[in-house]
């Protein structure tokens, strides 16, 4: 059994800070003059250009994927790259950096809830509390972007359909690891996930010459860094540990994407929304500390 070493738990911390910085930095680029899809076009042809770079640079193995495994890659590249980027994009045309981080780290619980589902795996008493609470917290933070309940910003709903993909993705991808090394693995998903972005091809050039250079420098920051070093960092940290060690970093990422949202931008998602992310994660310890009957089986 993994254990949490030195080299998994400073690659999982940058990973998480980095991607808390992406929210803002999205915010910054739809702000700056792109359109959400031509931004997530971009940043993932960065991405595979460096994937592409790395897999062809001498010295370095690079396999294939095997043919048994195929639609499973394709199928979590377009899960958990295509279609979570695309509703955390369009999802912030409405909602600030902050809240969109913030509904992100409530993906424990939509992870929680597909162990139980899918690998069986029970809770007690006090997880189902966590998971009830943990939901309070999200609908908290639904009605902090509106007025009431019925006024709920679509952005909202865009975006915990990203954090219900990523958990899906986050699951399924370990068996994955055990066959292919970090590098591949998160190259084919970048690869497979950046194939349905070509639809928001035309029109892209022109995004990016009216852009001002803020916005295009924050495009190149995502392309670079949450897009591409990110993801291998965690697949990486992931490889060396167990996925329960280090998701518990994850608890930080909306603390990140408010702190960099608020120096970056001068924005704060709104009172009852910030009271409703500290509930939403509070439920998520809870489940994770507490939740687990002793003795059910994890996969």
């Amino acid at each position: 059994m993994k254990k949490l070493n030195k080299k998994a738990l400073i690659l999982a911390s940058f990973t998480v800070f980095i991607w808390g910085s992406t929210f803002a930095a999205i915010s910054s680029s739809l702000h700056g003059g792109y359109s959400a899809g031509h931004l997530i076009l971009f940043r993932f042809i960065i991405a595979s250009i460096i994937f592409a770079i790395i897999a062809c640079w001498p010295g370095v193995s690079f396999r294939l994927p095997k043919k048994e495994d195929l639609l499973k890659i394709a199928f979590l590249g377009w899960i958990g790259i295509s279609l979570y980027h695309i509703c955390v994009t369009f999802g912030q045309l409405t909602i600030t950096a902050g809240t969109a981080g913030m509904l992100i780290g409530s993906a424990p619980i939509f992870t929680t809830i597909i162990a139980v589902i899918v690998l069986k795996e029970r809770l007690g008493t006090i997880g189902w509390f966590g998971l009830a609470f943990g939901f309070v917290g999200i609908v908290l933070i639904g009605i902090g972007t509106g007025d009431s309940l019925f006024n709920i910003s679509p952005g909202v709903f865009l975006v915990i359909i990203a954090a219900i993909a990523t958990s899906i993705f986050f699951v399924y991808q370990k068996s994955l690891l055990l066959k292919y090394n970090p590098i591949e693995l998160t190259a084919y998903f970048t690869w497979t996930g950046t194939i349905p972005f070509l639809v928001f091809a035309p029109g892209l050039l022109d995004d990016i010459g009216h852009a001002t250079l803020e916005a295009n420098l924050s495009a190149i920051y995502i392309g670079v860094f949450p897009t591409a070093i990110a993801y291998l960092t965690w697949a990486i940290a992931l490889s060396l540990s167990k996925a329960s060690s280090i998701s518990s970093l994850l608890y930080a990422e909306p603390v990140i994407a408010i702190v960099v949202a608020w120096l970056w931008l001068g924005e704060l998602p709104t009172i009852l929304s910030i009271i409703g992310g500290f509930i939403a994660i509070a439920g998520v310890l809870i489940v994770h500390l507490y939740g687990r009957r002793r003795g059910s089986v994890r996969k």
